[in-house]
C-alpha cells in the first residue's frame, strides 16, 4: 500500500500538532523569506501554544545585533552561508526563548546580490532536535525562491521531528 505524502497545508498543522504534543516551541529568524515562514505557521489554528515568534533581519547588521551572529563570520563569507543560516537559528532560540529556532538567508533575486546567484539559499534548524543546515539552489522567479524555501524550511522540521514520513 502507498502512502501518500501530505500536502504543505497538512505538514504545518501536522508539525504544529506534534510540537504541541511534545511541549516544544518554535522561533523563526528570517532574511529573505521577510516573514513568510513565520506567516506559514500563523496560519495553523492553536499555533500559539508553540509560536514564540519571528524576526526579521534582512539586513546583514541586523543579523549581528539581534540574532547575535558573528559580526567575523559575516566579514569573512557575508550572509549567504551555512554557518550563518546555524548561527541565526540559534539566535532565533536565544532571542525568542524558543525549543526549536529555523533560518533562511540567501538570495531571492531577481539579480545575483552578495557574490551569489539568485536561488541561492541556506536554511538552518538549531535547538532541542539538533542541528541542520542546508544549501538550496532554487530557480523561478523571486515569489517561487521564497516559496520553494519555506517548503524546504518546513520539510527540515519535518524530518527532524519524524524522519522522511510522519508517524501515522
Amino acid at each position: 500500500m502507498e502512502r501518500k505524502l501530505p500536502s504543505a497545508d497538512e505538514s504545518v498543522r501536522a508539525i504544529v500538532d506534534e510540537l504541541k504534543r511534545r511541549g516544544l516551541t518554535l522561533g523563526c529568524a528570517e532574511s529573505l523569506t521577510g516573514g513568510a515562514l513565520t506567516a506559514t505557521f500563523v496560519a495553523v489554528p492553536g499555533v500559539s501554544e508553540i509560536l514564540r515568534g519571528g524576526v526579521v533581519s534582512y539586513a546583514t547588521d541586523v543579523k549581528a545585533s539581534l540574532l547575535g551572529v558573528s559580526r567575523d563570520q559575516l566579514l569573512l563569507t557575508g550572509p549567504v552561508d551555512g554557518e550563518v543560516a546555524l548561527q541565526m537559528a540559534r539566535g532565533a532560540c536565544s532571542v525568542l526563548g524558543a525549543n526549536i529556532g529555523l533560518s533562511t538567508t540567501g538570495v531571492a533575486g531577481p539579480g545575483p546580490a552578495d557574490g551569489h546567484e539568485a536561488g541561492t539559499v541556506w536554511i538552518g534548524l538549531a535547538g532541542v532536535l539538533g542541528e541542520a543546515n542546508r544549501l538550496l539552489r532554487l530557480s523561478g522567479t523571486r515569489s517561487q525562491i521564497r516559496s520553494g524555501t519555506i517548503d524546504a524550511v518546513i520539510e527540515l522540521l519535518r524530518e527532524s521531528l519524524w524522519g522522511v514520513l510522519p508517524h501515522q
